[in-house]
C-alpha cells in the first residue's frame, strides 16, 4: 500500500466545501477550514515537532472537521466523521488512519473532549482565533451566521456570551497556550471595553 494522497484529498474536499457549504455559513465557511484551521494546526504541529504520519492525520482531520455542515448544522461532527470514513479509502488511507481521523473530528464537538495529544491539537487549532488579533472579525462572522439561522440576540448579548466563553476557555496543549494565551487575554479586555461602550 502506498502513501495516502494528501494533495488529492485536499483538492477534493476543498472543492466540495466551496461548492456545497451554505452561503449563510459566515463563520463555518471554506475560509475557516482552508485559511484558518489548517494553517493553525500546521503551526501548532511544527511547534510540537509533530511530523510524518501524525502530521498527515492532523491535516486530514482538519480538512474534514466541518464537512458535516454540508448535511446538518447541529451535531455535525458525526456526519463529518462518517464522510471521512466513506471517502478516505479512495485516497489510500488505511482503516487505522481513518479511525484516528474520525476520532479527531468527533473531539471538536463542543464542549471539546480530546482523548489524546493529536486530538487536542485539532481542538486547539479549531479555536486558534480566540487568541489572535483577527478575533473580533471571526467573532462577528459567527454572530452573523447564528443570526442568519434565526438566533435572536443583541450585539451586547453576543459580547457577553463571548466574554464568558473566552474567560472560561483553556487551550489543551502547551504549544497553543504559549502561542495564544496572551492574545486571548487581550481579546478578553477588548470585549470588556466593547461592552462598557455599549453600556455607556
Amino acid at each position: 500500500m502506498g502513501e495516502p494522497d494528501w494533495e488529492g484529498v485536499k483538492a477534493y474536499v476543498l472543492a466540495w466545501l466551496g461548492r456545497e457549504l451554505s452561503p449563510d455559513l459566515h463563520y463555518h465557511s471554506i475560509q475557516h477550514t482552508r485559511d484558518d484551521v489548517l494553517p493553525a494546526v500546521e503551526r501548532l504541529a511544527a511547534l510540537a515537532e509533530v511530523k510524518g504520519e501524525a502530521l498527515l492525520l492532523l491535516r486530514t482531520a482538519v480538512l474534514y472537521h466541518d464537512t458535516g455542515y454540508i448535511e446538518q448544522y447541529v451535531n455535525n461532527e458525526p456526519v463529518g466523521a462518517r464522510i471521512a470514513q466513506e471517502t478516505l479509502p479512495d485516497f489510500g488511507y488505511s482503516s487505522d488512519q481513518i479511525a484516528a481521523i474520525a476520532q479527531m473530528i468527533l473531539a471538536t464537538s463542543m464542549p471539546q473532549r480530546p482523548g489524546n495529544f493529536l486530538e487536542a491539537l485539532v481542538c486547539d487549532a479549531d479555536l486558534d482565533s480566540l487568541g489572535r488579533d483577527d478575533y473580533l472579525i471571526t467573532s462577528h462572522n459567527l454572530y452573523a451566521e447564528l443570526e442568519a439561522r434565526g438566533a435572536q440576540m443583541t450585539l451586547k448579548d453576543w459580547y457577553e456570551r463571548q466574554l464568558n466563553f473566552l474567560s472560561s476557555h483553556t487551550y489543551f496543549t502547551g504549544v497553543a497556550r504559549n502561542l495564544r494565551d496572551a492574545g486571548k487575554q487581550e481579546n478578553v479586555l477588548l470585549l470588556k471595553k466593547l461592552l462598557a461602550a455599549l453600556e455607556a
